[in-house]
C-alpha cells in the first residue's frame, strides 16, 4: 500500500475526526474508496474505536432510484436508529463512475434529497468527516493521469493544517467583527449582510466545526443579498454539467438565473424547496495546495484565489444560538475565480484583491 494512503488515514481519524477509544463510527466506503477504507480500519482499530462499515455506491443508489416509484419514505427509522447511536461519521468518496446518477430524473433526485432532509440532520449532529480517495473516474474528471491526480490529492490532504488554520484565522476573525461583504469581479457585483454571524476556519478538523478533507476555506452564513453574481467555475451536480451560471437576487432570493450549459439542471436545484434560491453560505478558498480545477467540489471550492456561494441550506455553527438560518433539502456550492479583476470587501474595506489578501505580498 502507498504510504500516503495510511497517512491520509491517519489524518483522517486523529486530525479530522478526532476519534478516541470506545467511539462508534459509521464508515461510509464508495466502491472505489476500498484501499483508504482499509487503511482507516486499521486506524480505527489502533485507536480502539468500534467499526460499522457500510457500502455507499453511486451505482447502487441509482439503480434504486431508477426502480422506484418516487414516493419515498420520509426519514427510514433503520439508518436513523444508526445514526442516532454514532459518534462519527467517516465518508469515503472515490466513485468509478462520476456520471452514475445523471441518467436519474431531476425530480427523483430532488424527491430523494427531500424525503432525507431528516436523515441528514442526524449525520451532521454527529463528529462528521468527508474525504476521497484518488480513483481513475474522478483523475479522469480533472483531466489528469492517475499518478498525477494521486499527487494533487495528497498535495491538498496531507498539508500543515496547524499553520493553515492560523493563517485562516485572519479572515475568520475580520468577518466575525463584520456586517456587511461586497464581492465585485466581472458581471458580479453581490451584497449580502454578516451581521451577528460567526465564521467558521475550516481546517478540516471537527474541532474547528470543520467537516471536509481536504479543507482549506473560511465560510460564513449570508443574510439578504442584493446584486447579481456570476460563478465561471464548472461543476458537475448529481452526474448534470452544469457551467456559467448567472444569479440574480432581489430581498434575499434569487428572483432570475441562467446557464451555459445545464440550464436545467440548475432550475431542479433552485426549484427543490423555498430555501433552494436564498443563500445558505459565503466561503472563501485558501489552501493553496489545490493549485487547479478538477470538477470537484471537495477540492475546488477549497483553492486559493477563488469564492463560492452556496444555495440552500445554513450551517449551524454559524449562527446565533437559538437562531434557525435558511433551511432546505440542498447545499449546492457554486464557484467563481477572483485571481484577476475582483474585490472582497468587508463594511467597505477591501480586505481581498484579485485572490491576494491585505496580509499577504503582491496586495
Amino acid at each position: 500500500m502507498d504510504q500516503r494512503v495510511h497517512d491520509h488515514a491517519e489524518v483522517l481519524v486523529d486530525w479530522s475526526a478526532r476519534i478516541e477509544a470506545g467511539d462508534d463510527v459509521v464508515l461510509r466506503v464508495d466502491d472505489g474508496a476500498h484501499e483508504l477504507a482499509v487503511a482507516v480500519a486499521e486506524v480505527l482499530g489502533e485507536r480502539g474505536a468500534n467499526l460499522l462499515a457500510t457500502y455507499a455506491s453511486d451505482e447502487i443508489e441509482a439503480a434504486y432510484l431508477r426502480g422506484h416509484d418516487g414516493d419515498f419514505e420520509e426519514n427510514p427509522g433503520f439508518e436513523a436508529a444508526m445514526l442516532e447511536r454514532a459518534d462519527a461519521v467517516l465518508s469515503l468518496r472515490g466513485a468509478s463512475n462520476t456520471a452514475e446518477r445523471a441518467a436519474v430524473a431531476g425530480e427523483t433526485r430532488a424527491a430523494y434529497r427531500k424525503s432525507r432532509a431528516a436523515i441528514r440532520e442526524l449525520r451532521m449532529d454527529t463528529d462528521w468527516v468527508s474525504t476521497q480517495h484518488p480513483t481513475r473516474a474522478h483523475a479522469q474528471q480533472a483531466g489528469m493521469g492517475i499518478a498525477e491526480y494521486r499527487e494533487f490529492v495528497y498535495d491538498a490532504v496531507l498539508r500543515d493544517w496547524e499553520s493553515l488554520a492560523e493563517e485562516m484565522a485572519r479572515l475568520k476573525d475580520l468577518l466575525d467583527s463584520g456586517s456587511e461583504v461586497r464581492l465585485v469581479a466581472d458581471d458580479t457585483d453581490l451584497t449580502m449582510s454578516i451581521e451577528g454571524r460567526t465564521a467558521v476556519n475550516s481546517a478540516a478538523s471537527v474541532a474547528y466545526d470543520s467537516h471536509n478533507l481536504p479543507s482549506g476555506e473560511v465560510f460564513t452564513a449570508p443574510a439578504d443579498p442584493e446584486g447579481e453574481v456570476s460563478f465561471d467555475v464548472p461543476m458537475t451536480h448529481d452526474g448534470a454539467r452544469i457551467r456559467d451560471v448567472h444569479l440574480t437576487f432581489e430581498d434575499g432570493a434569487v428572483v432570475d438565473w441562467s446557464a451555459e450549459v445545464g440550464e436545467q439542471a440548475l432550475e431542479s436545484i433552485l426549484t427543490t424547496d423555498e430555501g433552494a434560491r436564498r443563500l445558505g453560505e459565503l466561503g472563501v478558498g485558501m489552501n493553496r495546495g489545490i493549485d487547479r480545477f478538477t470538477d470537484s467540489i471537495l477540492f475546488d471550492e477549497k483553492m486559493g484565489d477563488t469564492v463560492h456561494l452556496a444555495v440552500g441550506r445554513a450551517y449551524d455553527a454559524c449562527l446565533p444560538e437559538g437562531e434557525s438560518g435558511n433551511e432546505s433539502a440542498v447545499h449546492v456550492d457554486m464557484i467563481t475565480d477572483v485571481s484577476e479583476d475582483s474585490r472582497l470587501e468587508i463594511d467597505g474595506e477591501v480586505v481581498q484583491r484579485d485572490g491576494r489578501f491585505r496580509w499577504e505580498d503582491g496586495f
